[in-house]
């Protein structure tokens, strides 16, 4: 089954302390739609500039996504610098440029309203509630947020709570959010709100996700060296995402496998410059991994 992704599209300046790149394809639909892709067909939704690669737009093709709700605009593509410190647990924004993105509306082909899997990757809730107007019955809603729209728009994202089956969110959103500083008790709080699952990311600590079916710990895969965590959040919900469209069946059922699918592209992302790792992926390599990280959690 294919899955929908709306998001951003950008292209990113970073810099590590071994190394810096500049205006290399990002932006939280980039990097959820290529880790779908290892998955599932993918259909993108999205707006570039007049300035975005082709280089780039063939990558989209090569990895079977669908670009037929990518808008093209007049102006620049959304353009984003950061810069890491030596623990690349720590990140800084030098420039953020919204360019053709400020005036984004998500508009989506008729023959695409009928998708069973969505992903709203990370952008403001006004838009993700845009989507959903537009959808007719999807099979599995999920959401990624971030701690911008919990400051700026928290009206319309616990709205769009109602309206989804799972929330995406790292810890100390799901801590701000619930009004509670501890991370299981704030899954239970944000259900009372509306999604039955609640999937809480922990960065190099894994993933935790509270459904009805109990909580399940998700480990990350260790890595000896990380190259650029950019991207690796959004990597890991496109990449449990893409396994659940090509799953298919009741989503709940695969969760827990999903997660691992997504730990393991995440970790990928990791490993190369923005989407490069990833962007290349075949299956097997994936598969191994997988079935490394099964026998490292075992017990």
């Amino acid at each position: 089954m294919k899955v929908l992704v709306v998001g951003s599209t950008a292209l990113d300046s970073i810099r590590t302390p071994r190394r810096a790149e500049e205006r290399l394809l990002g932006g939280s639909a980039s990097y959820a739609a290529v880790a779908a892709s290892c998955f599932a067909p993918v259909r993108l939704v999205g707006v570039v500039g007049e300035d975005f690669p082709r280089r780039y737009l063939a990558l989209y093709r090569r990895r079977r996504i669908d670009l037929e709700g990518l808008q093209q605009a007049a102006g620049r593509t959304f353009h984003w610098s950061g810069e890491y410190e030596v623990n690349l647990n720590r990140r800084r924004t030098l420039t953020t440029e919204l360019g053709v993105f400020a005036d984004f509306t998500p508009t989506l082909p008729a023959a695409w309203r009928g998708t069973p899997y969505v992903l709203l990757a990370n952008i403001a809730p006004a838009l993700q509630h845009h989507v959903l107007d537009q959808m007719e019955r999807p099979r599995w809603v999920v959401a990624d947020t971030m701690d911008l729209w919990l400051n700026t728009a928290l009206p319309e994202l616990l709205r769009l709570l109602r309206r989804i089956d799972a929330i995406v969110l790292n810890d100390s959103e799901a801590c701000q959010l619930s009004g509670v500083d501890n991370v299981i008790l704030a899954a239970r709080r944000l259900h009372r709100l509306g999604p039955r699952h609640v999937i809480v990311k922990k960065g190099e600590h894994g993933a935790i996700a509270s459904t009805p079916d109990g909580c399940f710990v998700c480990p990350a895969y260790p890595l000896a060296s990380v190259a650029d965590p950019t991207g690796a959040g959004d990597s890991f919900v496109g990449g449990m995402m893409g396994y659940l469209a090509g799953k298919g069946g009741a989503p709940g059922r695969h969760l827990r496998q999903a997660m691992v699918y997504g730990s393991v592209i995440a970790s990928f992302c990791c490993e190369g410059f923005g989407l490069s790792a990833i962007a290349r992926l075949a299956r097997p390599r994936i598969e191994a991994r997988a079935t490394g990280l099964r026998r490292m959690a075992r017990f």
